[in-house]
């Protein structure tokens, strides 16, 4: 005669056959660390600024051409009662702006006691990349004035190099705007 079980013996026995019958759960994906920046371009090559380093990025505004600066200096907007120095990055970097004005924005910038708005061809919004992607840009690519303020780069569909708008604003070269 087989032993009779009690309500909690056959409720263990019910646990245990279903836990040898249970598949295991699927397999989590590691979560990578990820590196976060506001993506743009000048000419034919494409950045990415770190996310803390860019207050807001606008349309390009009216501004108020000032004399005696240089030409890479376009002026002085009004942005919420501020006055916002408007700085063509191209024209600083020794490259052409584009002449397609509609795309043109403005990155805002503010570091210690500098606030400046950077104007770029394009922004492309925020960009996302595994931070352990980040890799050092060979130096035959890094020519001309660019190069003090470039970072490393991410290769994903296109070579994003990472701009710093912190190390533009702090160079001297970006200060001095006296013709």
């Amino acid at each position: 005669m087989s032993e009779s079980l009690t309500a909690f013996e056959l409720l263990l026995q019910i646990d245990r056959r279903c836990r040898l019958l249970a598949a295991d759960l699927p397999s989590q994906p590691t979560r990578r660390d990820s590196w976060s920046g506001i993506g743009f371009r000048l000419g034919e090559h494409w950045y990415v600024a770190p996310m803390g380093e860019v207050g807001e990025v606008l349309h390009e505004p009216r501004f108020t051409q000032l004399p005696g600066v240089k030409p890479w200096v376009k002026g002085v907007a009004n942005l919420r009662g501020r006055l916002l120095p408007i700085m063509d990055l191209s024209g600083f970097l020794g490259y052409e702006l584009s002449a397609v004005r509609r795309q043109r924005r403005v990155l805002v910038v503010e570091h210690e006691d500098v606030f400046a708005g950077l104007i770029v061809d394009e922004v492309f919004g925020l960009q996302h990349f595994a931070r352990d992607t980040l890799e050092p840009v060979p130096a035959h690519e890094l020519r001309g004035a660019m190069a003090a303020f470039i970072q490393g780069r991410f290769a994903r569909e296109k070579c994003w190099r990472v701009f710093s708008p912190f190390a533009l604003v702090r160079s001297q070269g970006f200060m001095n705007v006296a013709v």
